[in-house]
């Protein structure tokens, strides 16, 4: 078996494992939610690790299809690396021990913030194409969690409900949520601009070392 049958066949058990997870605990934290359907998709965990899923199934299990080479683009697996790694680093820094979890919610919390981050991100930097990255994707990555904390705020003001702490304009007025919007958006920027440097660097010796 050459390097390159093995390499497909450990992307596909890799894939595998990964896309388990991360159906897994959206499904199960689904079926623990006491909330509604549309607070549950309110999550940015959740919509992360949904794409995670989306972008694990399609890209290497249904990847001749338009979604699958839609999440086979080095551009889209790299943003949604950017997504899930922000996911764990907010969460893990900021967000837990906010409140207690034990019992179920407490494995599908770490499943959702810690296990299928480490995982995608693996897979991405082990698997993903040789493309190169510009400082503009960066920027285009920056558009959908601009448009979910827009969304959460005019949601909020609506139903009185918001998916985290700081985005509680309630609790915290406009003038400090929008400095933790204008905060996490350049926190999703400049970690965008680390990842292209990485893959960029990462694909060029990855490139040179198979000629």
């Amino acid at each position: 078996m050459n390097s390159t049958e093995n390499k497909s066949k450990n992307k596909v058990l890799f894939a595998s494992i990964t896309a388990f997870f991360a159906w897994f605990a959206i499904l199960f934290q689904l079926y623990l939610t006491e909330g509604t359907v549309i607070n549950f998709l309110s999550y940015f965990t959740i919509l992360s690790n949904l794409l995670i899923a989306l972008c694990v199934t399609f890209s290497v299990f249904l990847s001749q299809t338009k979604t699958g080479i839609f999440f086979s683009g080095i551009s889209v697996q790299t943003a949604i690396t950017l997504y899930i790694f922000i996911v764990a680093l907010v969460y893990n820094v900021v967000l837990r021990g906010m409140w207690i979890v034990t019992g179920w919610q407490l494995i599908v919390d770490n499943l959702l913030h810690v296990l299928n981050p480490i995982l995608y991100i693996l897979y991405w930097f082990i698997f993903a194409s040789k493309e190169k990255l510009t400082w503009k994707n960066g920027v285009y990555w920056t558009y959908f969690p601009l448009g979910y904390l827009i969304y959460s705020l005019i949601r909020g003001s609506v139903v009185n409900w918001y998916p985290y702490p700081f985005l509680n304009v309630t609790n915290l007025g406009y003038k400090k949520v929008l400095i933790n919007v204008s905060f996490m958006i350049v926190l999703f920027f400049i970690t965008g601009l680390l990842l292209i440097a990485i893959n960029n660097k990462f694909r060029n010796n990855k490139y040179s070392s198979s000629k």
